[in-house]
Protein backbone atom coordinates (compact mmCIF):
# COMPACT_ATOMS: atom_id res chain seq x y z
CA UNK A 1 0.00 0.00 0.00
CA UNK A 2 1.44 3.44 -0.53
CA UNK A 3 0.60 6.31 1.83
CA UNK A 4 -1.06 9.32 1.22
CA UNK A 5 0.97 12.25 0.97
CA UNK A 6 -1.46 14.95 1.66
CA UNK A 7 -4.51 15.35 4.28
CA UNK A 8 -7.24 13.14 3.57
CA UNK A 9 -11.10 13.57 3.38
CA UNK A 10 -13.44 11.35 5.17
CA UNK A 11 -14.24 9.73 1.94
CA UNK A 12 -10.61 9.28 0.79
CA UNK A 13 -10.06 7.56 4.25
CA UNK A 14 -13.35 5.40 3.87
CA UNK A 15 -11.63 4.10 0.30
CA UNK A 16 -8.55 3.20 2.27
CA UNK A 17 -7.91 -0.81 2.00
CA UNK A 18 -9.38 -2.73 4.37
CA UNK A 19 -6.43 -4.13 7.23
CA UNK A 20 -7.48 -5.52 10.54
CA UNK A 21 -3.17 -5.46 10.96
CA UNK A 22 -2.74 -2.01 12.24
CA UNK A 23 -5.28 0.86 13.57
CA UNK A 24 -5.81 3.05 11.47
CA UNK A 25 -7.29 6.95 12.78
CA UNK A 26 -7.14 10.08 11.11
CA UNK A 27 -6.45 13.67 13.06
CA UNK A 28 -7.43 16.42 11.09
CA UNK A 29 -7.00 14.87 7.96
CA UNK A 30 -3.84 13.15 8.89
CA UNK A 31 -3.55 9.20 9.01
CA UNK A 32 -1.83 7.54 11.99
CA UNK A 33 -1.12 4.28 11.83
CA UNK A 34 -0.26 2.11 15.18
CA UNK A 35 0.24 -1.05 16.24
CA UNK A 36 -2.42 -3.57 17.49
CA UNK A 37 -2.33 -3.77 20.81
CA UNK A 38 -0.82 -6.09 22.74
CA UNK A 39 -2.00 -9.22 25.36
CA UNK A 40 -2.56 -7.77 28.40
CA UNK A 41 -4.33 -4.39 26.45
CA UNK A 42 -6.58 -7.08 24.58
CA UNK A 43 -7.45 -8.90 27.41
CA UNK A 44 -8.75 -5.86 29.81
CA UNK A 45 -10.88 -4.32 26.61
CA UNK A 46 -12.44 -8.10 26.72
CA UNK A 47 -13.07 -8.22 30.33
CA UNK A 48 -14.20 -4.24 30.38
CA UNK A 49 -16.37 -4.66 27.74
CA UNK A 50 -18.07 -8.00 28.96
CA UNK A 51 -18.49 -6.19 32.33
CA UNK A 52 -19.99 -3.34 31.18
CA UNK A 53 -22.41 -5.39 29.00
CA UNK A 54 -23.46 -7.52 32.13
CA UNK A 55 -24.38 -3.85 33.77
CA UNK A 56 -25.12 -1.57 31.30
CA UNK A 57 -29.44 -0.84 31.10
CA UNK A 58 -30.39 -3.32 28.36
CA UNK A 59 -30.99 -0.33 25.94
CA UNK A 60 -26.99 0.42 26.04
CA UNK A 61 -24.36 -2.10 24.60
CA UNK A 62 -20.08 -1.92 24.86
CA UNK A 63 -18.26 -2.94 22.05
CA UNK A 64 -14.70 -2.80 21.22
CA UNK A 65 -12.16 -1.39 18.51
CA UNK A 66 -15.30 0.15 16.54
CA UNK A 67 -14.22 3.69 13.92
CA UNK A 68 -15.95 6.39 15.84
CA UNK A 69 -16.59 9.72 13.22
CA UNK A 70 -15.36 12.75 15.68
CA UNK A 71 -15.40 15.40 13.43
CA UNK A 72 -17.23 14.91 9.57
CA UNK A 73 -16.04 18.31 8.27
CA UNK A 74 -13.24 19.31 6.86
CA UNK A 75 -10.23 18.58 8.68
CA UNK A 76 -11.94 15.36 10.01
CA UNK A 77 -11.00 13.11 12.81
CA UNK A 78 -12.22 9.64 13.19
CA UNK A 79 -10.82 7.54 16.36
CA UNK A 80 -11.21 3.68 17.31
CA UNK A 81 -11.90 4.16 20.83
CA UNK A 82 -10.90 0.95 22.86
CA UNK A 83 -14.79 0.50 23.73
CA UNK A 84 -17.77 2.22 23.18
CA UNK A 85 -21.03 2.31 24.49
CA UNK A 86 -23.85 2.88 22.46
CA UNK A 87 -27.53 2.07 22.36
CA UNK A 88 -28.53 -1.67 21.23
CA UNK A 89 -30.80 -0.13 18.50
CA UNK A 90 -27.65 1.61 17.15
CA UNK A 91 -25.43 -1.20 17.03
CA UNK A 92 -28.17 -3.46 15.68
CA UNK A 93 -28.21 -1.33 12.25
CA UNK A 94 -25.01 -3.13 12.16
CA UNK A 95 -23.05 0.68 10.66
CA UNK A 96 -19.69 0.12 9.60
CA UNK A 97 -18.70 3.30 11.81
CA UNK A 98 -20.70 4.83 14.20
CA UNK A 99 -20.52 8.72 14.88
CA UNK A 100 -19.51 10.60 17.95
CA UNK A 101 -23.61 11.91 18.83
CA UNK A 102 -23.91 7.81 18.63
CA UNK A 103 -21.84 7.84 21.69
CA UNK A 104 -23.06 7.60 25.84
CA UNK A 105 -19.25 6.81 26.63
CA UNK A 106 -15.77 6.13 25.10
CA UNK A 107 -13.18 4.30 26.91
CA UNK A 108 -9.04 4.02 26.17
CA UNK A 109 -6.85 1.91 27.44
CA UNK A 110 -3.30 3.42 27.56
CA UNK A 111 -0.66 1.70 25.39
CA UNK A 112 3.35 2.26 25.08
CA UNK A 113 3.32 5.72 23.11
CA UNK A 114 -0.37 6.68 23.28
CA UNK A 115 -0.34 8.36 26.53
CA UNK A 116 -0.15 12.10 25.09
CA UNK A 117 -3.09 11.40 22.38
CA UNK A 118 -5.61 9.26 24.78
CA UNK A 119 -5.06 12.08 28.23
CA UNK A 120 -4.94 15.11 26.46
CA UNK A 121 -5.73 14.88 22.43
CA UNK A 122 -8.11 12.50 22.57
CA UNK A 123 -10.23 14.04 26.13
CA UNK A 124 -10.29 17.45 23.93
CA UNK A 125 -11.72 16.12 20.82
CA UNK A 126 -14.43 13.22 22.64
CA UNK A 127 -15.64 17.02 24.36
CA UNK A 128 -15.53 18.88 22.03
CA UNK A 129 -17.92 16.19 19.95
CA UNK A 130 -19.90 16.08 23.12
CA UNK A 131 -19.06 12.51 24.09
CA UNK A 132 -20.90 12.41 27.89
CA UNK A 133 -18.26 9.84 28.92
CA UNK A 134 -14.61 9.30 28.59
CA UNK A 135 -12.67 6.75 30.83
CA UNK A 136 -8.68 6.61 30.37
CA UNK A 137 -7.46 3.46 32.07
CA UNK A 138 -3.95 3.53 32.84
CA UNK A 139 -2.73 -0.02 33.24
CA UNK A 140 0.81 0.69 35.27
CA UNK A 141 0.35 -0.11 39.26
CA UNK A 142 -1.88 0.17 40.59
CA UNK A 143 -4.53 0.26 37.88
CA UNK A 144 -5.95 3.50 37.73
CA UNK A 145 -9.17 5.30 35.78
CA UNK A 146 -9.59 8.85 35.03
CA UNK A 147 -13.74 8.94 34.48
CA UNK A 148 -14.07 12.33 32.43
CA UNK A 149 -17.63 13.90 32.51
CA UNK A 150 -19.07 16.50 29.94
CA UNK A 151 -19.50 19.46 31.88
CA UNK A 152 -20.10 22.99 30.19
CA UNK A 153 -18.63 21.66 26.91
CA UNK A 154 -15.52 20.18 28.63
CA UNK A 155 -14.53 17.15 30.78
CA UNK A 156 -14.23 17.18 34.54
CA UNK A 157 -12.18 14.27 36.02
CA UNK A 158 -12.64 12.32 38.97
CA UNK A 159 -9.68 9.48 39.25
CA UNK A 160 -9.83 5.67 41.22
CA UNK A 161 -6.53 4.55 41.84
CA UNK A 162 -6.58 0.90 42.38
CA UNK A 163 -9.28 -0.89 43.92
CA UNK A 164 -13.30 -0.90 43.23
CA UNK A 165 -14.44 2.06 40.89
CA UNK A 166 -17.53 2.72 41.16
CA UNK A 167 -19.66 5.75 38.63
CA UNK A 168 -23.55 6.62 38.79
CA UNK A 169 -22.48 8.51 35.55
CA UNK A 170 -23.71 8.16 33.43
CA UNK A 171 -24.92 4.70 34.64
CA UNK A 172 -24.52 2.71 37.74
CA UNK A 173 -21.36 0.71 37.03
CA UNK A 174 -18.63 -0.85 39.33
CA UNK A 175 -15.31 -3.22 38.47
CA UNK A 176 -12.56 -4.28 40.71
CA UNK A 177 -9.71 -2.22 38.52
CA UNK A 178 -6.61 -5.06 39.11
CA UNK A 179 -8.99 -7.92 37.95
CA UNK A 180 -9.33 -6.10 34.42
CA UNK A 181 -5.79 -7.10 34.24
CA UNK A 182 -4.75 -10.73 36.16
CA UNK A 183 -5.58 -13.74 34.43
CA UNK A 184 -8.82 -15.61 35.83
CA UNK A 185 -10.16 -11.67 36.85
CA UNK A 186 -13.46 -11.44 37.02
CA UNK A 187 -14.41 -7.39 37.83
CA UNK A 188 -17.63 -7.51 40.54
CA UNK A 189 -21.52 -8.11 39.12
Amino acid sequence: MSWPDHLLSLEEFERLPEDDSRRYELQEGVLHVTPKAAGIHQRVVKRLTSVLDRQLPLEWEAIPDVEVVIVSSWPPVVRVPDVVVATAARIDENPNRLYAQDLLLAVEVISPGSSQTDRVVKRHEYAKAGIPGYWVLDLDEPVTIAENRLHDGGYKSHFTEGGVFRTGEPFEFEVELESLVRRGGAGIE
